[in-house]
């Protein structure tokens, strides 16, 4: 079936990070706008990183200036418009003997510092493990390291809040549709499709943004076009354990091998520890940590902490395949995580792809790749804008997020203080709209399990495009640590019957419109 008669002035296949930005961006220039994303949002790469907004401090050994300066910029940029899923963290790295010297660290440190235009953040300062809060945990061997900043970020959310502010610019995103066979014909590209209900769709579009992620050359072999860049795909595994220490730091650590990983506070009651750096066969939907993986994160903390970590401990991993652009790097955490946009005009309408990228520049290099179509489509005729505009729900100040959960305890008194955070950092302002007048938790359709409602599970289903429990559990959310599998399968009760109602009552939804 033809979706319309009218062509899109963009069609974005892949709904990432990178498809959610172009997307939004798009939108918001005037553009009739489609969004393709064959499973869930953010349901690969996008919601498997190690959930930080930086400039990527390793990267300056490999001297990609450049790369992390851009990235540093857009740290207070993002936070500044999201600052309910965004916040400040300040990272101790232990100077550990034998490794790299404390004159480069410091080097570095400063580099870091001094080339992003950091305004809001607090700078480097050397730290005594001995008295310092972080150094508690810690094993006594370490005495002396650094404390500097970066962001935390929520990344499955990020991809959802962008493609939720994309349809409230008139953005039709169509989850679970699988772009097909591209050609062009007349000028126009013609993208088949089909959904996970069976039903099969012709799309025309003017252009199209190939942000695939790992499946960016397979996109292109299905437009019949030669890629521009060789790709390397690589693994980045991650463990969670019950959490490690008690304060609010997080940990930068350096291993005997030369790589580095992270230990992270996480969704309050866990650490989060990771990522390896794996060269990727087969599909990336297949990835998965290996058990040399976990145990390589387990010994790697263990060089740290006091406590031991064993694969016995880890409650839950996550693996994630990133498309880096193949520069020839012996080592896969060398390879550059910087991106290329290329410009197809081969056929006859624009075929723009994206290759590589990190979730930080993800603002950037949508802004970017919207600036050269623009040159192409005439209906990009905005001007440059998501630098400044809130995401959904975060139109409040950096510093706000205290005073929106002292709002939210006063007005739901019967909200647990976990749960008011938790809706607080997920909503931002936004949650006004689903808990409303709410009284008590049969306002809200009652409570289903540790501070999830129906009232919210209905917003995640008609707003935000989940349809199934690991939609709510481990994208919108990270409910999936607590969900007993009684739990989860009331859930799926409820979010069957919730997914129905909403089908019959808001078809254009289901059809792929939001805008109201």
């Amino acid at each position: 079936m033809s979706d319309s008669p009218v062509p899109y002035d963009v069609i974005v296949v892949g709904g990432g990070v990178n498809g959610a930005g172009v997307a939004r961006d798009a939108a918001g220039r005037g553009a009739r706008v489609l969004l393709l994303e064959a499973n869930d949002l953010a349901e690969g790469t996008s919601s498997k990183s190690t959930k930080l907004i930086h400039g990527g401090l390793r990267y300056l050994e490999h001297y990609e200036f450049g790369l992390v300066r851009e990235a540093l910029k857009e740290r207070e940029v993002l936070w500044s418009i999201a600052p309910h899923i965004i916040r400040p963290l300040r990272f101790v790295l232990p100077y550990r003997d034998g490794l790299r010297p404390r004159w480069l660290l410091r080097l570095g440190l400063f580099l870091y510092d001094h080339i992003g235009g950091r305004r809001k953040l607090p700078a480097t300062r050397s730290v005594d493990l001995r008295r310092h809060a972080a150094g508690g945990p810690l094993q006594s061997q370490y005495a002396k390291g650094f404390e500097y900043s970066d962001g935390w970020v929520d990344d499955a959310r990020l991809v959802a809040l962008n493609a939720r502010d994309a349809a409230d610019h008139g953005a039709r995103v169509r989850t679970r549709t699988r772009a097909g066979m591209l050609r062009c014909e007349d000028g126009l590209w013609i993208v088949d499709a089909s959904d996970d209900q069976g039903h099969q769709y012709r799309f025309t579009g003017r252009s199209v943004v190939n942000a695939a992620g790992p499946a960016v050359l397979d996109l292109l072999k299905r437009a019949d076009a030669e890629p521009d860049h060789r790709m390397r795909l690589v693994r980045g595994s991650h463990i969670v354990v019950r959490k490690l220490f008690e304060h609010d730091y997080a940990y930068f650590f350096q291993l005997p091998d030369g790589r580095i990983f992270f230990a992270i506070p996480y969704e309050r009651d866990f650490t989060l520890i990771g990522t390896t750096d794996q060269d990727h066969e087969g599909p990336a939907s297949e990835a998965k940590a290996s058990d040399e993986e976990i145990a390589y994160l387990c010994e790697g903390a263990s060089l740290y902490f006091r406590t031991p970590v064993t694969p016995a401990d880890v409650v839950w991993t996550y693996s994630g395949v990133r498309p880096l652009i193949e520069d020839g790097s012996g080592r896969p955490e060398a390879a550059t995580r910087g991106y290329r946009i290329d410009l197809d005009m081969d056929e006859g309408a624009p075929l723009l792809t994206i290759y590589g990228g990190k979730i930080t520049s993800y603002r950037h290099v949508a802004e970017e790749a919207i600036d050269e179509l623009a040159a192409h489509i005439p209906a990009l005729s905005g001007k440059r804008w998501t630098r400044k505009a809130p995401l959904p729900g975060g139109d409040f100040a950096t510093d706000g997020i205290a005073a929106l959960k002292a709002e939210y305890g006063l007005a739901y008194p019967f909200l647990a203080a976990a749960t008011v955070d938790r809706i607080a950092r997920a909503y931002g302002t936004d949650a006004r709209r689903w808990l409303a007048d709410a009284g008590d938790w049969a306002a809200l359709g009652a409570e289903i399990a540790h501070g999830l409602s129906v009232a919210e599970v209905r917003w995640m289903v008609t707003r935000e495009w989940a349809r199934t429990t690991d939609d709510i559990l481990w994208r919108r959310s990270k409910l999936g640590l607590y969900f007993a599998a009684d739990e989860v399968a009331a859930l799926a009760g409820q979010v069957a019957r919730l997914v129905t109602e909403s089908r019959l009552a808001q078809p254009e939804y289901f059809d792929g419109l939001v805008n109201s």
